[in-house]
């Protein structure tokens, strides 16, 4: 059984009227079933309304299913005896780092989450020294929140979520709120968590650069699963991605462009360097040819 596992996920918003009464239900999650290796870095995509941040609410038992059932490492979350545990095994990043941080200075506020399980004090500075270095924050130790940019104060959250050791993190959106610099800074520090801490990430997000160095991306469309694979079998489906009213990386469809114009490049090109490298390959054999 993978870190996080879902089987035929259901979620229902119930929308009422000023009285109470029941107006309709909303079927936000619909029928869903994945299975999340630990280790992994997943990318969940979609457009707004699509069902991917109702989803990830599941992922640390913030929302319980109407149906079905979500396992966290082995726990189900509807078992409230192990809602604890389920939320010191995934932690959650969401879209405003404001509304996540509470201390007057960074090391207060990521030691925060530690204190409140009860680690000893020793251990807590250790895991804020941890945690601080491991998103690039430790230098600012010391500051007042409210001086940081907007992807600091996200690395921060970060941070303070690291530090209480969870297997996984679900990231919400995080870089929704922030400029090109501060999403490429947050990324940069999410693969970081991944690759060398070992952490498994499922991202939320719906822009399409920040997963091309995912291992698997699950496209949701009304609730459900729309695609799954690699970050390249789903960009060599352009056509379909527009039709769920998603971009593609800019690089990915100027190939495809110019795979309609008959220059013979592959499938799902991801980045330029990558872009540049089939474009030379090709217009080298194409003069060879001609020789």
């Amino acid at each position: 059984m993978g870190i996080i596992r879902t089987k035929d996920v259901v979620f229902e918003y119930i929308r009422r009227d000023e009285e109470g009464n029941v107006e309709g239900i909303v079927k936000a999650v619909d029928n869903v079933s994945i299975n999340i290796k630990q280790g992994d870095f997943i990318a969940v995509l979609g457009h707004n309304g699509s069902g991917k941040s109702t989803l990830a609410k599941h992922m640390n038992a913030i929302l319980n299913p109407t149906e079905g059932t979500v396992w966290v490492d082995g726990m189900d979350t509807k078992d409230e005896k192990e809602v604890w545990n389920i939320r010191q095994t995934t932690g959650m990043v969401f879209q405003n780092p404001d509304n996540q941080i509470i201390g007057q200075v960074v090391e207060e506020d990521v030691g925060f989450g530690p204190e409140n399980m009860g680690v000893l004090t020793k251990e807590i500075w250790e895991r804020v020294e941890e945690s601080l270095r491991a998103v690039g924050m430790y230098e600012f130790r010391k500051h007042s929140p409210n001086k940081l940019s907007g992807g600091q104060k996200q690395r921060v959250s970060i941070a303070g979520v690291l530090a209480m050791h969870p297997k996984c993190i679900v990231l919400d959106e995080p870089t929704a709120m922030l400029d090109p610099n501060g999403r490429k800074e947050v990324i940069r520090a999410i693969r970081g968590l991944n690759q060398v801490e070992g952490v498994t990430v499922i991202l939320i997000t719906h822009y399409m650069e920040e997963i091309i160095h995912a291992d698997k991306v699950f496209v949701m469309d009304q609730g459900k699963i729309a695609m799954e694979g690699t970050p390249k079998e789903i960009f060599s489906r352009v056509e379909e991605l527009k039709s769920l009213r998603l971009d593609v990386p800019q690089v990915t469809l100027l190939a495809y462009e110019l795979q309609k114009k008959g220059i013979s490049l592959p499938n799902g090109i991801l980045t330029i360097e990558e872009f540049v490298e089939q474009l030379r390959l090709t217009m080298t054999g194409r003069r060879t040819t001609v020789e």
